[in-house]
């Protein structure tokens, strides 16, 4: 197939799956960084997986004869692929130091929001209509609900952690769409575009680790090595290899879309596991992001083309 034609191309049922089960995954994800924060530093944690997770790539890439190296011109857009990735995950790590899990995930992903409006200016057949532009205005709504509410929990600087996690969902959203206006005329293959956004990150984190952690102690209680164990080879390196994939294929605003559920399971699992308040705000701001996000990334009506 080729890859500048999949804007037209809708997502199979399996595909959906597969999205449903990756928001699922990094919804508890964010719940895993407070149990691996109890004795590894936010940032040496986002490191550690990192490593881990680009060790497990390469060994899997060479059973399967895959190579994951980039080189010549494409070397370069690997190393912006990996700073990016780098400088969102020191601030996605960090984030849930300062407020909780609830807010943070939901900040995270207003991924889809900058996705859909990255797309309008730098992909064609991905332009914002008058239902993406009402959505993006709904969502843009339910982020100032969400900033404006309070719970119980909530520390003295949950602020900071806010605006953390919304910076890494626009990073975030910028790593997408440069990675799939990268890749739309380029013969490059999923496991290297990972291992690139993994490998190239390393340097990042641990720079950030040195700087803002240094001198803190390490406590690898059996939650912890569990929680890094999750982060690593669930998310980072499993789930991770699936959603490259999936943007090698289909259009990144509609694959966004599928991503919504993901705040929606952030806050119940944070409810549930670490018994963070739920505020009756935070649960409408919630609602109105969602809502946006569906309207922003719904899949629109065929039109003929000229």
């Amino acid at each position: 197939m080729n890859k500048n034609s999949d804007a037209s191309s809708h997502i199979p049922i399996a595909g959906v799956l597969f999205l449903v089960m990756l928001s699922f995954l990094w919804g508890a994800n964010m719940v895993s960084i407070k149990f691996s924060n109890q004795g590894v530093p936010p940032i040496l944690a986002a490191a550690i997986r990192s490593v881990v997770a680009s060790f497990l790539l390469w060994n899997y890439a060479r059973c399967v004869s895959e190579k994951v190296f980039l080189s010549g011109e494409d070397l370069k857009h690997g190393i912006v692929i990996g700073v990016l990735f780098g400088v969102e995950f020191l601030l996605l790590y960090w984030g849930p130091t300062f407020t909780d899990v609830s807010r943070a995930v939901i900040f995270l992903y207003s991924h889809p929001f900058w996705v859909a409006l990255g797309a309008h200016f730098l992909l064609p057949n991905d332009r914002l209509t008058w239902s993406k532009s009402a959505g993006l205005l709904l969502a843009f709504a339910g982020l100032v609900l969400v900033f404006g509410s309070r719970s119980p929990t909530l520390g003295p600087h949950f602020w900071v952690g806010d605006l953390l996690e919304l910076a890494a969902g626009f990073l975030w959203a910028a790593t997408t769409l440069y990675v799939k206006k990268f890749i739309q005329d380029k013969p490059i293959s999923h496991f290297q575009t990972l291992f690139a956004q993994l490998f190239f990150s390393i340097p990042i984190l641990a720079a950030g680790a040195l700087i803002f952690e240094w001198g803190w102690r390490l406590d690898l209680k059996p939650v912890v090595l569990a929680a890094l164990f999750y982060q690593s080879v669930i998310v980072a390196f499993m789930s991770y290899l699936l959603w490259f994939w999936l943007i090698h294929r289909y259009p990144v605003s509609r694959l966004a879309a599928f991503t919504f559920p993901t705040p929606l399971f952030g806050v119940l699992l944070s409810g549930l596991i670490l018994g963070e308040a739920i505020t009756v705000l935070l649960g409408i701001g919630l609602a109105l992001v969602a809502a946006g996000i569906y309207l922003v990334n719904r899949p629109q009506p065929a039109t003929t083309e000229n």
